[in-house]
């Protein structure tokens, strides 16, 4: 089983096949919706994103407050496509890895296409497994969205499916 570690190269992301399982290790940036917006707007405007998004991954998740001895609480995928309109300026910009739930839009799909990117699918209903995966929790922008703000998680052995391959190859379409 291959495992990607951020920064993602061009090269590993090339690497990586429609169906093949991995495992994500470090640093993974958790955001939904709203962070989205707020992080295209920021583009729009010229400002610079809360983190370098150069190579890096996006998880889509609005985790659970944590429970008291834990760092996390539930951390299970939200919906991708409620991302896609968001999606193609970030990837413009570098990021390399998506991790959600679902089927992508076709401007998404040619988006990771045109700048090497790959969508990885993880476990749905599986919050509470994959929050164990999760070692380390960090707020790094938009507090105001509670669960929805923007988070930079270390994760261990955090598993997935490559779902869309930077060629374009769909598991959903199989």
């Amino acid at each position: 089983m291959k495992v990607i570690k951020a920064p993602v190269s061009d090269e590993d992301i090339l690497s990586l096949k429609a169906g093949e399982e991995v495992l994500v290790e470090g640093i993974v940036y958790a955001a939904r919706d709203a962070a989205h917006k707020r992080m295209v707007e920021a583009l729009q405007r010229r400002e610079p994103l809360p983190f370098a998004i150069e190579g890096q991954i996006i998880y889509y998740v609005g985790p659970c407050p944590a429970p008291p001895g834990k760092v996390i609480g539930s951390a299970g995928p939200t919906t991708s496509g409620r991302m896609d309109s968001y999606t193609p300026p970030l990837l413009s910009r570098g990021l390399k890895v998506m991790i959600g739930k679902g089927e992508r839009s076709p401007e998404v799909v040619e988006a990771m296409k045109r700048y090497k990117a790959v969508y990885l699918a993880t476990i749905g209903g599986a919050g509470v497994y994959l929050a164990h995966k999760v070692k380390e929790v960090e707020t790094i922008a938009y507090e105001d969205l509670g669960p929805e703000a923007l988070r930079k998680f270390r994760v261990e052995n955090f598993p997935c499916i490559v779902a869309i391959d930077a060629a374009g190859n769909n598991i959903y379409n199989r």
